[in-house]
């Protein structure tokens, strides 16, 4: 389909921005709407950002821990 068609029938990604009532406090989730989400502005719920994965420790160099030649 077209972007342009995505956006007016509203079938793109979720946009993340959460919705709020009218003191300005975040609106919580119905359970019992279960295809709906009511704590987001268009209803749906974004996908979850992967963390990079950690790097590995570079080898240390030096004395062994089990050197015998220690004074």
């Amino acid at each position: 389909m077209f972007n342009w068609f995505k956006k007016v029938l509203g079938l793109g990604e979720a946009s993340g921005e959460r919705a709020r009532n009218s003191k300005g406090h975040f609106v919580k989730d119905d359970p019992k709407t279960p295809n709906v989400n009511e704590a987001y502005k268009d209803g749906k719920t974004p996908k979850r950002k992967r963390k990079p994965a950690a790097k590995k420790a570079p080898a240390k160099r030096g004395r062994p821990k089990g050197s015998k030649n220690k004074k």
